[in-house]
C-alpha cells in the first residue's frame, strides 16, 4: 500500500511580504507659509527617503515579495529624477531576488505607465489595468500564493463598477490554467486594489462586506491615506497601510507600511494573518493643543510647549517633527498671547532651540480669567452677548445654517471644517467680543 502524505503531517507553509501604498513620489510641499530653506529641503526629500526605507525593510527582512497598491507618483507625468529614484528601489529588490507587484492608482493610471513597462526590472509585475489580472508567486517551484489585482486604467473610475469584481480564486486558477495548471494548489491568495471602499464611492467603490466574504485571504489596498484594518487588527482581511510619508498637517502622526505574515493553520481552512507596522516617515506632522491655564508667565508657557513637543516626539520616534500648536485655557496671559509679536517671538524661540522640531504656527485660542456670571449681572450689553453665545451653543445646526447663509451672500466658500469646529468658533467669537467691550470701557 503506497504511503499517503496527510496535510497534518506536512510542515505549515508561510508567506511574508511588504504592503505599501500611496508613495506619491514628487508630491509638492504645501500648506506652509514660512518654511526655512533647510526645512523645505527636508520636506521635499522626506517622500523619497520614506520610499527608500520601504525597500530597505523588504531587504532586511528578506520578504517573499513587495506590494505597492497604487499612486507610486503624485502626478501622471513624473519627473525624470523621481522616476529614476523609484526604479532604483525596484532594482535593489530585483538584485536581491525579491519580486514586486504594482498596480496603478488614480494619480498615476495605467495608461501613463504603458510606455514605461519595458524599463521595469524583470521581477516587477505591473498587473491590473482594464480588467482583473492574475499572477502566481512560487517558492522552489511550488505554487504558494495566487495574486489578483486591478488598478486604475484612466484617472476616473465608473461608479457602477466595483473595482474588485472578478478577483477570486476560481478566476485566478482559470486565468493561469494554460501556463500553470498547478496554480490551484497554492494555499494563499492576495488581492490588490486601489479603492475608497464605501467611504469614498467616487474612487473605485468596493463593498467591504463582500470583500470579506470572498475567498481572497488578504486584500492589499491603497488610496486612503490613513491606516485602516478591517474587520480588526487581530483578524486583518482588508488593509490600508496609509501613505508612507505625510505631506502636510492633515496627514499627521506616524506613517509607514506593513510587513504581513500569512501562515497555514493546521486543522483550519483559513490561514492566520499577522501585521507588523513599520514606520517610514522621516518627518511627522502634528497639531497639538496645549492648555496654558496653569502658566503664570510667558516663560512658563514656553517651557510647557517644549515639554509637549518632546512628549509627542516620543510617541513617533521620528527624526523631524512639524507642529502647529494651539494654545487653550483661561489664563491671565491671554492679553499677551493675542498679540502677534508675542506669538512670533515664542515660535522663534521654539524653532531656534530644537532644530529637529519646526513650529509652523502658534495660534492663541485662550480666554481671559473672566467671571462671565458677574458680567451677566453687571452689564446689560455683556449679558445680552453671553446669552446669544449660549443660544448658539445649544442649537449648533441653526448656527451653522446662519453662518453658511452669510458666507453664500458674500460669495465666500464655506470651510469644510465648519461643522466639527462650530463649538470652537463660538468660544473664539465670545472671547473676541468681550475683549473688545473691555477695551472700549478702558
Amino acid at each position: 500500500m503506497p504511503n499517503i502524505v496527510r496535510y497534518t503531517d506536512c510542515m505549515t507553509r508561510k508567506l511574508t511580504f511588504i504592503h505599501a501604498a500611496d508613495i506619491h513620489m514628487g508630491a509638492p510641499v504645501r500648506g506652509f507659509a514660512d518654511l526655512t530653506p533647510e526645512w523645505e529641503a527636508r520636506l521635499i526629500e522626506s517622500i523619497p527617503t520614506a520610499y527608500d526605507r520601504v525597500i530597505s525593510a523588504a531587504l532586511s527582512r528578506n520578504v517573499d515579495f513587495v506590494i505597492i497598491a497604487g499612486d507610486m507618483f503624485d502626478t501622471a507625468h513624473a519627473s525624470y529624477g523621481d522616476y529614476l529614484r523609484f526604479i532604483d528601489g525596484l532594482n535593489r529588490l530585483d538584485s536581491a531576488g525579491i519580486p514586486s507587484y504594482l498596480i496603478a492608482g488614480n494619480h498615476d493610471p495605467f495608461v501613463v505607465w504603458s510606455e514605461s513597462l519595458e524599463f521595469l526590472p524583470p521581477s516587477v509585475h505591473f498587473i491590473g489595468g482594464e480588467a482583473p489580472e492574475f499572477a502566481l508567486f512560487e517558492r522552489d517551484g511550488a505554487p504558494l500564493c495566487l495574486i489578483g489585482a486591478r488598478g486604475y486604467h484612466n484617472q476616473a473610475w465608473p461608479l457602477e463598477e466595483p473595482i474588485a469584481d472578478g478577483i477570486d480564486r476560481d478566476a485566478a486558477v482559470e486565468a493561469l490554467r494554460l501556463t500553470r495548471p498547478d496554480a490551484q494548489s497554492a494555499p494563499f491568495m492576495v488581492g490588490i486594489i486601489h479603492t475608497g471602499l464605501d467611504l469614498d464611492q467616487s474612487k473605485a467603490y468596493s463593498n467591504p462586506e463582500k470583500l470579506m466574504r470572498s475567498d481572497v485571504d488578504y486584500w492589499a489596498c491603497g488610496h486612503l491615506h490613513k491606516r485602516l484594518v478591517l474587520p480588526s487588527e487581530s483578524h486583518p482581511r482588508i488593509v490600508f497601510p496609509g501613505c508612507i510619508q505625510g505631506r502636510d498637517l492633515k496627514e499627521s502622526e506616524s506613517r509607514g507600511c506593513y510587513c504581513v505574515t500569512i501562515e497555514e493553520q493546521q486543522g483550519s481552512l483559513k490561514p492566520s494573518i499577522a501585521l507588523e507596522f513599520l514606520p517610514t516617515a522621516s518627518v511627522v506632522f502634528h497639531t497639538i493643543k496645549v492648555d496654558v491655564s496653569s502658566c503664570k508667565t510667558l516663560a512658563d508657557a514656553g517651557q510647557l510647549l517644549q515639554s509637549n513637543l518632546f512628549h509627542e516626539n516620543g510617541h513617533d520616534h521620528c527624526e523631524n517633527m512639524v507642529v502647529r500648536i494651539i494654545l487653550e485655557g483661561k489664563t491671565d496671559l491671554h492679553e499677551y498671547l493675542v498679540q502677534p509679536h508675542v506669538l512670533d517671538d515664542m515660535r522663534k524661540r521654539l524653532n531656534d532651540a530644537y532644530p529637529t522640531f519646526y513650529c509652523d504656527a502658534l495660534i492663541a485660542r485662550t480666554a481671559p480669567q473672566r467671571d462671565f456670571e458677574l458680567a451677566k449681572r453687571e452689564g446689560l450689553f455683556a449679558s445680552h452677548i453671553l446669552s446669544v453665545a449660549n443660544r448658539q451653543r445649544s442649537d449648533e445646526d441653526a448656527t451653522i445654517n446662519y453662518i453658511q447663509s452669510e458666507f453664500v451672500k458674500r460669495g465666500i466658500a464655506v470651510p469644510a471644517s465648519l461643522p466639527r469646529r462650530i463649538s470652537d468658533f463660538n468660544d473664539v467669537a465670545e472671547t473676541l467680543v468681550m475683549d473688545l467691550l473691555e477695551k472700549e470701557s478702558e
